[in-house]
């Protein structure tokens, strides 16, 4: 939805399952990953679009453009939905992230080392939202893994990153599936 309105903003989107293995299609609450990621980005008011649809077309469309990572299939449609707003506003790729946990350690030399501090530490999830004039800079997607792909955005475009929802959280195995799975139980 717009500032000024009631209409939602229109934005074109695909749920990104290349590149992920098999995982996304393993079962959560008895739906495929890719399933869910796509039922949230239907909520979201997102119009969906096959990953082979030409850039060309993207650009023509002068909308932005939402990517929807298969392994955070429970990103809710209204947080998609307002990063999808804040991009609009602000003409930033906004970036959906959660904070890093875990304790991480340098290693130097082979050598385990200092504790990392956390704080400025995240990790990326769910949506990556590209402005219109974002879509239409690029040529293409310069990757679908989204570190890479965030990565490769910052250097030529504002990038701003927005705390996801815990159950947005990001899966990297089955056992990061069953701690999702236990997160958002239906009641």
């Amino acid at each position: 939805m717009t500032m000024y309105d009631d209409e939602p903003t229109p934005a074109l989107g695909a749920v990104i399952e290349q590149g992920r293995g098999s995982l996304p299609f393993a079962l959560l609450h008895g739906e495929a990953l890719v399933t869910c990621a796509a039922w949230a980005l239907g909520e979201s008011g997102v119009t969906p679009v096959d990953l082979g649809t030409e850039w060309a077309g993207l650009v023509d469309a002068g909308e932005p453009f939402v990517l929807h990572d298969s392994l955070c299939p429970m990103t809710p449609g209204w947080f998609i939905t307002a990063c999808l707003e804040r991009a609009a506003a602000t003409s930033a790729v906004v970036v959906g992230v959660r904070p890093v946990t875990d304790t991480v350690k340098g290693v130097v030399d082979g050598v385990v080392g200092e504790t990392v501090d956390r704080d400025g530490l995240l990790t990326i999830c769910s949506p990556v939202v590209l402005p219109a004039g974002v879509v239409a800079a690029l040529e293409e997607l310069p990757s679908l893994d989204f570190t890479a792909l965030v990565a490769a955005l910052a250097t030529r475009f504002p990038v701003e990153y927005v705390e996801a929802p815990p159950q947005a959280r990001r899966v990297g195995s089955l056992d990061d599936l069953a701690v999702l799975a236990a997160l958002t139980q239906p009641e």
